[in-house]
């Protein structure tokens, strides 16, 4: 595992669900790693790094802020490979966002600009692998049905997602664009990873989003949400990454997805994997099934993803859980 050995990456916003995975996996690939937190005096968002094997020898800390223009500066000079993870999400209820621009738009998109204009005035970066997401793909306004298979050639269209107040999506859409806008102008040679609902273990002692949606069917909710999403393991995501960032020939963006459920098979997947909890019996509303639809896995293949099943991911996902309490049963 050590192809990295002698290699510096950063990785940015390094607390978070992906990146810390991202930073585990650099190190036990002996990368150096710059990790970028907002408060590296903040056990919670350090903690759970410097305990990673390697951290001792191979883990920085550094401050940085998405909105601090030149900020990511120190923590990239001398990288060869730049994982820009950092970006807010907000999955929760897009009416609890009150301040959309502040909250999401400009951390999102100033940040990637931020982050992408220190690469390019560090003549060390080689690639740059931009943590996106489905969010910039799938939402166009196509219909979605079983038989529709969404792929990289998918754009979000801002507009229709601000129709919809899907703002979460505008953002990640918005940055996304930017960012290429940006590396075309620059020269900069950037990777997309388009994760869906990222599922696993967690290695953070907080409860991000995607999880979240897991511990909520668990904690007694009466219903389920009428949703569909796509589902992937945290740990395939960050793979991706490092591979988008190994491979030479990588390029694009890179849908990862392992597979798409609606919220009610997630929960009938639960009940099989275990039979004692108690979970919602019938969906928030009455109207018919947001339908799935499929995702491709064509590049996701090229990159060498061997995908998680979906299962084993769920219950991973409740193990882990289980064990940092955000669950009882």
């Amino acid at each position: 595992m050590s192809s990295g050995a002698g290699k510096i990456a950063c990785v940015t916003g390094a607390s978070g669900y992906i990146a810390s995975w991202l930073v585990k996996f650099l190190l036990q690939r002996g990368y150096a790693v710059r990790a970028s937190v907002r408060d590296p005096n903040d056990p919670k968002k350090t903690n759970h790094l410097l305990d990673l094997d390697g951290a001792k020898e191979r883990l920085h800390l550094f401050k940085a802020n998405l909105l601090e223009e030149g900020s990511f500066n120190s923590a990239i000079e001398g990288c060869e490979c730049v994982f820009h993870t950092a970006s807010p999400v907000l999955l929760s209820h897009d009416s609890a966002i009150k301040d959309p621009q502040a909250e999401l738009l400009d951390p999102a998109v100033k940040g990637t600009l931020n982050v992408l204009n220190s690469c390019a005035n560090s003549p060390s970066v080689k690639r740059v692998v931009l943590t996106s997401s489905t969010a910039a793909v799938a939402f166009n306004g196509r219909p979605r049905t079983p038989d529709v298979v969404v792929d990289e050639t998918w754009f979000s269209d801002p507009e229709v997602c601000k129709q919809a107040n899907k703002w979460y999506v505008v953002s990640k859409t918005l940055a996304e664009d930017a960012a290429w806008k940006f590396a075309k102008e620059k020269g900069i040679d950037l990777v997309a990873i388009n994760p869906s609902m990222v599922i696993g273990p967690l290695l953070q002692p907080t409860l991000n989003s995607s999880a979240a949606v897991i511990s909520n069917l668990i904690n007694g909710a009466q219903v389920f949400p009428n949703l569909t999403f796509g589902w992937v393991d945290v740990r395939d995501v960050a793979k991706a990454h490092i591979q988008a960032c190994e491979i030479p020939s990588a390029s694009g963006r890179y849908c990862i997805v392992e597979t798409v459920a609606h919220n009610s098979e997630v929960v009938r997947t639960l009940r099989e994997l275990y039979p004692s909890l108690r979970l919602p019996e019938k969906c928030a509303d009455d109207n018919p099934f947001v339908p799935t639809y499929q995702v491709s896995k064509e590049k996701a293949k090229s990159l060498g993803i061997e995908f998680t099943p979906f299962e084993v991911s769920l219950k991973d996902t409740v193990e882990s859980l289980k064990e940092k309490n955000f669950v009882s049963f």
